[in-house]
């Protein structure tokens, strides 16, 4: 008996002891379901005659931190590759050679998924460089809280998986030594906590169900425990939003970053000058805690319709810190162009670079401007990871 059949009941269905029909109706169903394999059909519709696809970023799409946003093939939710040989997959399903491909990699639905990024190829004679900035959010945010220990470890090249389980579990945590089972624990706990999120945030994170669910809180716990100075920046945004709407005055704090309240709209100045803006925001009191929340005007993430959306410390920090780090790779970007590289694209943190197979020094130069200070984040330890592959794909 299930009482559904969404992505996460079937997964949870087919961990229990069921008989084989069942199971079989099940995997059949989730191969039916992956919705990724659609962007073909996109694809074919939007192309140009000239094999190029355009228009499938939308400058600013992300009204919360002004970065871009994917339009058409939604290239910033494609399916994640793991199959061990994208070369030879590619090849069957050129070829047509559907038997094979689904002897040596199983179902067809799922290897089409995971070769939709690799529909995305160089011009003829180039190969694609493509660089992102190592773990931007994490470093971002420590920048912004002033959590010193967290920044020195960026700098040192540290796993911060493994420094975060070592300042949670005050142990020595290395990835393939010593206390490595701990380095899960840090990383389900760096993505998840960063934001004021507890046990629902790590559950989300932690898909695998690797952590078990009475630990959940003690991670939290823990994680904010060595990271007191991000707990203090969820605070002190709060305060500072309900200071400039109460008071209609600017409240300033480190890095440039200031809160203001013009014409009932709160805006968030960050390190770059650029602003965010939250249109009709006013503080609303809570009838039974007697709590004061911050709301404005804007479309809810969960039901996409517009309305009033409430929000609070932990996620202006989030809309900080991602709008910070969409700066930083704008900065990136005009630098990489400037030298006459030709980006053809960009998601989320990573850039996709047009480079000619002659050009042998441009994985090298381009992965170096990643990592070059911005003016207006001093301090701030960035770090690129670059590599090169003849069609797009997650390295």
């Amino acid at each position: 008996t299930m009482t559904s059949v969404t992505k996460d009941t079937i997964a949870a269905t087919l961990q229990t002891d069921i008989p084989d029909s069942v199971r079989r109706m099940l995997e059949i169903r989730t191969a039916l379901g992956k919705t990724s394999v659609a962007k073909y059909s996109t694809m074919l519709t939007a192309v140009c005659q000239d094999h190029r696809l355009r228009g499938i970023l939308q400058f600013y799409g992300a009204n919360r931190s002004g970065r871009w946003a994917g339009r058409l093939v939604q290239t910033h939710n494609l399916a994640k590759n793991s199959l061990p040989d994208l070369d030879l997959a590619r090849e069957l399903a050129a070829a047509g050679d559907f038997d094979t491909l689904a002897t040596l990699f199983g179902e067809t639905a799922f290897v089409f998924s995971e070769l939709i990024r690799t529909a995305f190829i160089p011009s003829d004679g180039c190969r694609f460089v493509v660089s992102d900035f190592a773990a931007i959010e994490a470093r971002v945010l420590a920048w912004i809280a002033g959590e010193e220990w967290t920044l020195e470890a960026f700098r040192q090249g540290k796993d911060i998986y493994c420094e975060t389980a070592s300042m949670m579990y005050r142990v020595p945590v290395e990835k393939h030594g010593q206390n490595s089972h701990l380095r899960q624990k840090g990383k389900v706990a760096v993505l998840a906590c960063g934001y004021q999120g507890g046990v629902g945030a790590m559950k989300r994170m932690d898909k695998g169900g690797t952590i078990p669910e009475d630990e959940l809180q003690s991670v939290v716990d823990q994680w904010r425990e060595a990271n007191p100075k991000v707990v203090k920046l969820w605070r002190t945004c709060e305060l500072a939003a309900k200071t400039a709407i109460q008071e209609h005055r600017t409240v300033r704090l480190a890095h440039g970053i200031a809160f203001s309240y013009i014409n009932r709209n709160l805006f968030i100045q960050l390190p770059s000058g650029r602003k965010l803006c939250y249109w009709d925001t006013r503080l609303k009191q809570d009838d039974y805690t007697g709590r004061l929340s911050i709301t404005y005007m804007g479309v809810n993430q969960e039901t996409k319709q517009w309305g009033e959306t409430e929000t609070y410390g932990g996620k202006l920090v989030e809309n900080i810190v991602q709008a910070t780090a969409r700066d930083c790779l704008a900065v990136a970007m005009t630098r990489v162009s400037a030298l006459g590289y030709k980006i053809v694209m960009h998601v989320h943190d990573e850039m996709i670079v047009d480079v000619p197979n002659t050009d042998t020094e441009a994985p090298g130069r381009i992965n170096a401007i990643m990592a070059q200070p911005i003016d207006w984040a001093e301090g701030l330890p960035l770090k690129g990871d670059t590599y090169e592959t003849p069609f797009y794909k997650k390295d």
